[in-house]
């Protein structure tokens, strides 16, 4: 799971928990054993909660072992994490979002796990989604393994797209351009074919990616946003707002985005497995059977399915941390396909590990499916500690072309430039290392 920063919907489940703040129950609160090695694991949001259910099982089997979880909210754990460094106050292990796992080695905060895959008989690289577990992998070492996984897919009305006589899902940019178009036609002007929130920078990055786009260039040293690549994902990405096939409004403009695809106002959306238990409680009874999920269409026939994002959130191991062979065996537990198909009955997180995804709860849901078609054509965002704050300045120049203020052309150029100069400190630093005997 991404953090807050490209995830909106992750402030949104705090909001639900009410931020509860930097809770633990009493059962994991209460003190170990004397002689049992105490471990210490932050969690985030409700996985925070959850997983304590788990951990029962962990310490039957590890009697030596006892595990204190501290819950904190996705708002406030970036920081928390960041200020626990300085403060030399790091757990021993914690959950993170993918995104963040560059940041956090950069500082020389984490233990590197490759040793201990290597020797380990449960976390193996190739059991996993190969663009999820590269999230994790900075300079051929491992920093971090998915514990559960996210990607984006495409939500639409069944119903509507028959009517506008669509009778298949589309897998190339032109039909589904041609798609758009013939709901657009069908629906009328007060209603559009997709809803793309400008205040979200995933879409035009997962139209950039399916183009070919690397986003930056000369190994994260300078922006690639001047390339054709990028320009014609873009030029895209602006022609559905121009020929209003997508409403120009940003996530706080939706009144209710459930109760806007019920009533039609928009087909198809963009969005990731946290909507699947929102759709199911959200929508009424009576269009439970005309909503679904497929794999985002790429730019070429040969290409489908279109490349999505590779998100989800990993288990890293703190470089400070002096039970770090405990903390390695309870990423082990967690990572055992039985524990994957438990934590997703209790959350509805998505597991990373391939194998329970066999298991009857998902191997028997056709709008789960189509995640794991789409978690094998993934790929992760630049590994920068700079991304989060380039995806949202790339997200807000697009707003701006899409506007009609600035061309493609100009959009391209400004963000070129004012990424290069983001990347100021990292190319010093970069160009330092390399040239240091």
């Amino acid at each position: 799971m991404t953090p807050p920063a490209s995830r909106p919907w992750a402030s949104r489940r705090a909001r639900r928990l009410g931020v509860v703040a930097l809770l633990t129950c009493a059962a994991a609160c209460a003190p170990p054993g004397k002689g049992r090695e105490e471990v210490r694991f932050w969690a985030l949001g409700r996985e925070g909660e959850v997983v304590q259910q788990l951990l029962p099982e962990f310490e039957r089997r590890n009697p030596g072992v006892h595990v204190t979880v501290q819950q904190i909210p996705w708002t406030a754990a970036h920081e928390k994490l960041l200020t626990a460094y300085v403060g030399d106050a790091t757990p021993d292990l914690a959950q993170i979002g993918n995104t963040w796992v560059p940041e956090l080695e950069a500082l020389k905060a984490l233990q590197d796990l490759s040793p201990l895959i290597a020797r380990s008989p449960v976390v193996r690289p190739d059991s996993y989604f190969a663009g999820v577990w590269d999230t994790g992998v900075i300079d051929g070492k491992t920093w971090g393994v998915p514990w559960y996984v996210d990607t984006r897919v495409l939500f639409y009305r069944k119903d509507i797209l028959a009517r506008a006589g669509v009778t298949e899902v589309p897998r190339t940019w032109a039909a589904w351009i041609e798609a758009m178009k013939r709901v657009k036609s069908s629906v009328g002007p007060d209603r559009f074919a997709i809803l793309l929130p400008t205040d979200e920078w995933a879409q035009p990055v997962i139209l950039a990616m399916q183009a070919g786009s690397t986003l930056l260039r000369d190994g994260g040293r300078f922006g690639a946003f001047r390339a054709p690549e990028f320009r014609h994902a873009l030029e895209l990405y602006i022609s559905l707002f121009r020929d209003r096939l997508a409403p120009a409004l940003g996530m706080n403009q939706v009144a209710n985005v459930y109760q806007q695809f019920a009533e039609g106002y928009f087909a198809m959306y963009i969005t990731g497995p946290w909507n699947l238990g929102e759709f199911r409680r959200r929508l009424p009874p009576n269009l439970q059977d005309v909503w679904a999920t497929a794999p985002l269409p790429a730019e070429r026939a040969g290409d489908w399915p279109g490349v999505s994002l590779a998100g989800g959130s990993s288990l890293v191991v703190f470089g400070a941390s002096k039970h770090q062979d405990a903390a390695w065996k309870l990423i082990e537990f967690l990572s055992e396909p039985s524990q994957q198909g438990a934590f997703y009955a209790l959350t509805g997180d998505l597991p990373a590990v391939r194998a329970a995804w066999n298991g009857p709860a998902l191997a028997a849901d056709p709008l789960v499916r189509a995640f794991f078609t789409q978690l094998e054509h993934t790929r992760p965002v630049p590994k920068i500690p700079e991304w989060e704050q380039i995806a949202w300045r790339t997200a807000e120049v697009a707003e701006q072309a899409l506007r009609g203020r600035i061309s493609v052309d100009e959009a391209a150029v400004t963000l070129d430039h004012e990424v290069d100069r983001m990347l100021d400190k990292r190319r010093y630093l970069l160009d330092r290392k390399r040239t240091s005997p």
